[in-house]
């Protein structure tokens, strides 16, 4: 199973960190989040991450100087910094010492959703690594709308799709319906939030009917859980 691209986020005012974490998990990546310059650097050491968004005024240590560091140990990494000022000197000087991007803060999360995509891109870094996920008995293609489980392709609607998907991203986590609608019918969304459980049954039901691997544990008062199960064979 492939591991997931890590987006690490060095940023200290929690509202803006939120959002662009909610952000990178909406493009299934996973969010990585370090509150100063110190902490974001012994992030990027012990986690290994594949992209870093990186605010200029930090506290303990700068932005500028976290950027300066982290290109002495990866020269090819992915950098786009953030700056509240808009200040062309402030955007020279971190080009200068090595960020690839850029944002003026306030900025569009769709924008710097796409931007981040780019960069991946020119780093050889895309989302298809991503894209299909790959179990014991089972093969969900989220490009292809494609799922397979024991060789046999399970019909399966889009929204359907989505959802498995992004269960088996974060697979063994219990998520919550909130969570699910947020992060697979959209924030905008206002319809019954009993539509999830409406889809999280059909779902079920054919990685049942199909005897997948892995299924939607129902979490009592809390939420679903996608984990491994095992067929009794007698």
């Amino acid at each position: 199973m492939k591991l997931p691209v890590k987006i690490l986020i060095i940023e200290d005012d929690p509202n803006i960190s939120d959002l662009i974490s909610m952000y990178v998990k909406k493009m299934n990546f996973e969010p990585l989040i370090a509150v100063d310059g110190g902490a974001g650097l012994e992030m990027y050491y012990d986690m290994s991450p594949h992209c870093i968004i990186l605010d200029l005024m930090l506290p303990e240590i700068d932005g500028w100087e976290v950027c300066r560091m982290i290109r002495l140990d990866d020269r090819h990494i992915p950098i786009l910094m953030l700056t509240g000022k808009g200040e062309s000197y402030d955007i020279v000087k971190g080009l200068e010492i090595g960020a690839d991007d850029y944002m003026v803060k306030p900025f569009d999360p769709n924008e710097l959703s796409a931007r981040i995509k780019a960069m991946l891109r020119r780093a050889g870094i895309t989302d298809n690594q991503q894209e299909e996920l790959v179990f014991s008995n089972m093969e969900i293609n989220k490009r292809d709308f494609r799922l397979r489980v024991n060789g046999t392709n399970v019909e399966t609607a889009p929204r359907e799709m989505e959802l498995l998907y992004y269960f088996a991203v974060h697979r063994n986590q219990v998520l919550s319906r909130r969570q699910l609608l947020d992060n697979v019918w959209g924030f905008e969304f206002e319809g019954d939030p009993r539509t999830i459980d409406v889809h999280i049954k059909r779902v079920r039901d054919k990685l049942h009917r199909h005897q997948a691997s892995w299924s939607i544990t129902t979490i009592r008062g809390i939420g679903y859980r996608f984990e491994e199960i095992h067929h009794d064979k007698n």
